[in-house]
């Protein structure tokens, strides 16, 4: 790699991740995004509960998992854009060499990113807007199917989403530490090879001012291998799926993730800071 190699880390770590319960009654499990300014919380009709889980750390075997048989990937490919400070300099100049390495890893004909979201651990604040994401801590896929298409009909003119539709699709995030390696609060991923994925997950609704969004929430499972690549750098990135059309048991459909407390942290670790885009990924 550079002069910025990873350190290995602990073979393995322990930490409470969160996990979560469909309603009682087969009710729609909703989440309102907003938080609410009376409690601090996303107001939701679904119960949360952490449980302690395993977690594998992968250095040494990173080339033993890819986008299709695990559902992510990690790979060494500094950016051009560093400062990451305005919306408009990582669309003009971040986006583009992100879709051009999205179709180098990937092999697609056609990369469209969509948004993006800065996370900065700050203890004690809320998400309050936009501006002030934390790392997410509870574990979930992005899209669920309907929401997947749905995002195409949204982000490509009509004249092009029924064709491109036609075609195999993915839905892929691409994560990427900021300023210093993310050894405060890493990813934790969960191999798809190892999920039950019609009892270990379940769709949520996403309630937004004037839309919804639809994503999935991940039951507990003891037989879920969790997996997350200690200390990655800025230098490095880690691609995560959360949607393929192409459903015939040969591929990872998708990746449940979170970050996670992890307890080996050293006392003055520096808070972690990320960014990840989200893109829709097309293949001819």
């Amino acid at each position: 790699m550079s002069s910025s190699t990873p350190p290995t880390g602990p073979p393995t770590t322990t930490s409470a991740l969160v996990f979560s319960d469909e309603p009682r009654g087969g009710a729609r499990a909703y989440m309102v995004v907003n938080v609410n300014p009376l409690t601090g919380e996303r107001d939701r009709n679904f119960d949360i509960a952490e449980k302690p889980v395993v977690v594998e750390n992968l250095r040494g075997q990173e080339h033993l998992h890819t986008l299709d048989n695990s559902g992510f990937q990690l790979g060494y490919h500094p950016a051009s854009h560093k400062a990451f400070l305005g919306d408009e300099d990582i669309v003009q100049e971040y986006y583009p060499e992100s879709v051009e390495l999205l179709k180098k890893v990937t092999g697609a004909s056609k990369v469209v990113i969509f948004d993006h979201t800065i996370r900065r651990r700050r203890p004690g604040q809320l998400d309050s807007d936009e501006s002030k994401r934390q790392p997410v801590a509870q574990t979930h896929v992005d899209q669920t199917p309907s929401a997947s298409i749905a995002r195409v009909h949204r982000h490509l003119p009509p004249s092009e989403a029924p064709s491109l539709l036609q075609r195999r699709f993915q839905i892929i995030n691409l994560w990427r530490p900021i300023n210093h390696s993310a050894v405060d609060w890493p990813l934790a991923l969960c191999d798809y090879r190892s999920i039950d994925p019609k009892g270990d997950v379940f769709p949520v609704t996403l309630v937004f001012q004037h839309r919804e969004g639809e994503t999935f929430r991940v039951k507990y499972n003891p037989d879920q291998k969790w997996k997350y690549f200690y200390g990655v750098t800025p230098e490095e990135y880690i691609l995560i799926k959360c949607f393929d059309s192409l459903q015939d048991g040969s591929v990872a459909l998708y990746t449940p993730h979170t970050g996670f407390d992890d307890s080996t942290t050293p006392p003055g670790t520096p808070f972690r800071e990320s960014i990840e885009l989200r893109a829709l990924v097309f293949y001819d």
